[in-house]
């Protein structure tokens, strides 16, 4: 498809008309687009195709009252079960990861030192980290809990 200067080629609002004198198309010129509602049959948006079925999107059609979408519930199932499938996609990964690391590595660690295949001493690592974060998480916890517990003991001495 060519487009003339100034003409957008995916607009189909406008149209070229062939000129009878030499047969060519001529200059772009607009078309006019029948009213909101006069396009394939009654209640069809005319500027937009497909658009009827939706309803106020046109804003002459609104969705019947009473019907609503049901209601998703997240249960504690469903919750333990994502839970669950993303932990064995990282531990299936895991796996591969230690599985094509098998080189050894001298490893220094306070004075020790001895030869961990590469995945392992990765892993080894990465668990620390865990656990120094999950400290961190804990002692965090532990002081918010202790906050609110003397919010509700000051609480209690006003009554």
């Amino acid at each position: 498809m060519h487009s003339q200067p100034g003409e957008s080629p995916a607009d189909p609002g406008t149209s070229r008309p062939a000129n009878p004198a030499d047969g060519q198309p001529g200059p772009a010129a607009p078309t006019e687009l029948p009213p909101a509602g006069a396009g394939a049959g009654p209640g069809t948006a005319g500027r937009h195709p497909g658009t009827a079925a939706i309803p106020g999107y046109d804003g002459t059609t609104s969705p019947r009252p009473g019907v609503a979408e049901p209601e998703r519930r997240v249960t504690r199932a469903g919750m333990i079960w994502a839970a669950v499938a993303s932990a064995l996609v990282v531990l299936v990964l895991l796996i591969i990861f230690i599985l094509q690391n098998q080189e050894l590595v001298q490893v220094k660690f306070f004075g020790l030192e001895g030869a961990v295949s590469l995945g392992v001493s990765l892993f080894i690592a990465a668990v620390g980290g865990g656990v120094l974060v999950a400290m961190a998480g804990a002692a965090r916890i532990i002081q918010l809990r202790a906050a609110a517990r003397q919010r509700r003991v000051q609480a209690g001495r006003k009554r």
